[in-house]
């Protein structure tokens, strides 16, 4: 081998030793990386780790804020936002609430109590502009003024209305807000019925448009109130016996109601004490009632008592808002009668003809008659208006023709009434139920329809509704012999979601088969709910009953909805010993 061969073979070892050793270096140093890279992940974690446990030494913030970092400002936002969802007028929710919630959000109420009290003073707000505003429409003609004047009344009643709404939640713990809804909605839907009827009270035209353009977002704001007030509750509220309702004591009457009241509840009429009787023939104090109202004192603590002596009385009298708690009986329903013949044929307006109009709170009347004489000719004349809340009829009569018995708002509950009419003679959007009554159906004018109902119900969420249980609708004397020449129908939808519930009752031949009529075309038959359950007579028949998809055959649980404790509170201030009620079904 020569000297160059080995010194090539040479030179190849120690090349292959320098690249052994060269790949030894290389493995190690990638060893040592890749131990300061998972040395340097392990600082990076137990950092990220140390950052969470203690945010004060950390400057970086976390990928997610904590809930610590929520500002109150999101919260109410977040809160109103989920509140306004359940509303039909989310835009005008939002934007009414936010402003109010955050302006308030510094007050020692809580989120939820400060939400409703907004959603009250938006509607009150609104309804305060919508008065300012109307000051300014040129009104014209002594009808339109009329309704105008009704209209100030209406939205003063509704304002009242919405200060009781705030002033029941104030202090009060929200997770117990059930325990008063029933008692909020009450307020809430005759709120929104006020405005209606305000804008009802105008003949069509121009005067009639520009106030329900400007009562429009207040209504929205006012519907809005009634959808928040059923979240909360059923979010925060467990929910609780409603005859627990207003705190009700154990004989299962609520602290509004005082001991005189208890006592003359339960007493019948004979035994009542009165404070004044009033007389046509002079033997009593006063010889007309409005005399004796007038007479009442400002601030009475009780119940004031008032004995109507037989005669026919042509006065209209007016239970005014601060005359509460008051009881007028007579010595029968055809003895003891309040008349009058105001009408709208005559230029006043159907809120005005009212021989007798009950509005404060608590008003009670037993063996007294309510006429309007005007006749079918004239056309819409009330006999009876009432607007009073917790108000009582027992038997007392009403007679009239188109319009005579107006239930415009509130709890009402009339038992062995008798009543009478035309065309939408029981009427109005108050929560009343008719239990024993007498309903006859008088002869029309020729070419007339009979309608026996005509429930004004606006909103889906409100309280009310007519109720006939136990009654008896049935051809009076007039229409007898005719009967067969007029339709004659249960009742047909006055608004949007009229409710109209007739159970156990007794329907005469008169009705006819589809015992239903439409308003106008295919208005509000979707939306209205007309129910009947367990009747009976020769015109109670479902088979051939209208197939709207708003009229039912209900079943008694559902019916049960719609007695006197669920649908009116009753319990807690009709039951007694001497007022006859039926809580459940009668059979």
């Amino acid at each position: 081998m020569a000297f160059q061969d080995f010194d090539l073979i040479s030179q190849r070892r120690q090349e292959e030793r320098r690249q052994k050793k060269k790949k030894i270096i290389i493995a190690v140093t990638l060893s040592v990386l890749i131990l300061l890279i998972a040395a340097a992940a392990v600082a990076v974690v137990f950092h990220q780790n140390n950052q969470t446990v203690n945010t004060k030494e950390s400057h970086k913030a976390p990928p997610k804020p904590s809930p610590s970092a929520v500002t109150p400002s999101d919260k109410t936002e977040k809160a109103v936002k989920s509140v306004c969802a359940t509303t039909d007028y989310k835009e005008t929710c939002e934007e009414g609430l936010l402003k109010s919630v955050k302006a308030n959000s510094e007050n020692s109420a809580g989120l939820h109590e400060n939400i409703l009290r907004a959603a009250f003073f938006a509607a009150s707000d609104e309804i305060e502009k919508a008065i300012k505003k109307a000051s300014d429409l040129k009104i014209k003609g002594p009808l339109k003024k009329k309704a105008f004047e009704d209209c100030l009344e209406l939205l003063e009643d509704a304002k009242d209305e919405l200060n009781s709404s705030v002033a029941v939640i104030k202090g009060k713990d929200m997770a117990k807000l059930s325990s008063i809804t029933p008692e909020i909605n009450n307020w809430l839907s005759a709120v929104l019925t006020y405005q209606q009827t305000c804008i009802d009270g105008f003949p069509d035209g121009e005067e009639k448009t520009a106030m329900q353009k400007l009562l429009n977002t207040s209504k929205e704001h006012g519907s809005n109130a009634l959808a928040i007030v059923s979240e909360i509750s059923t979010t925060l509220g467990k929910v609780q016996s409603q005859r627990k309702l207003l705190g009700m004591d154990e004989a299962r009457f609520p602290t509004w109601i005082d001991h005189e009241y208890r006592r003359l509840l339960k007493a019948d009429a004979t035994k009542f004490t009165p404070n004044v009787t009033v007389a046509k023939d002079g033997s009593g104090k006063f010889k007309t009632i409005n005399e004796a109202l007038k007479a009442m004192p400002e601030k009475y603590t009780g119940r004031y008592v008032i004995f109507i002596k037989e005669g026919v009385y042509d006065e209209t009298v007016i239970i005014t808002k601060k005359m509460v708690n008051v009881t007028m009986y007579g010595e029968g329903s055809q003895k003891s009668i309040i008349t009058g013949s105001k009408n709208y044929v005559d230029g006043v307006p159907t809120f005005q003809t009212a021989s007798f109009a009950a509005i404060g709170e608590g008003f009670m009347a037993q063996s007294l008659g309510f006429r309007n004489t005007a006749g079918p000719e004239k056309h819409q004349a009330v006999a009876l208006r009432v607007q009073s809340d917790r108000s009582i009829f027992l038997n007392c009569r009403m007679e009239g023709y188109q319009d005579t018995l107006y239930a415009q708002t509130h709890r009402q509950f009339y038992r062995g009434c008798y009543i009478t009419g035309t065309i939408d003679f029981i009427f109005g959007n108050a929560a009343a139920i008719f239990q024993n009554c007498l309903i006859y159906v008088r002869k029309p004018m020729e070419s007339q329809k009979n309608i026996v109902t005509a429930q004004g119900r606006l909103d889906k969420r409100q309280t009310t509704g007519i109720v006939l249980h136990n009654c008896r609708i049935l051809a009076a004397d007039t229409l007898k012999p005719e009967k067969a020449k007029f339709k004659s129908y249960l009742g047909r939808p006055w608004k949007e979601y009229s409710r109209t519930i007739i159970m156990e009752t007794e329907i005469g031949d008169l009705i006819q088969p589809e015992g239903w009529l439409e308003w106008e075309g295919d208005f509000a038959l979707k939306t209205l709910f007309y129910a009947e359950f367990n009747n009976k007579g020769p015109g109670a028949s479902t088979m051939g009953r209208v197939k709207w998809p708003g009229y039912k055959s209900i079943k008694k649980d559902e019916a049960l909805e719609f007695t006197v404790g669920p649908f009116l509170q009753g319990e807690s201030w009709i039951k007694n010993a001497d007022v006859p009620v039926r809580f459940g079904m009668f059979a």
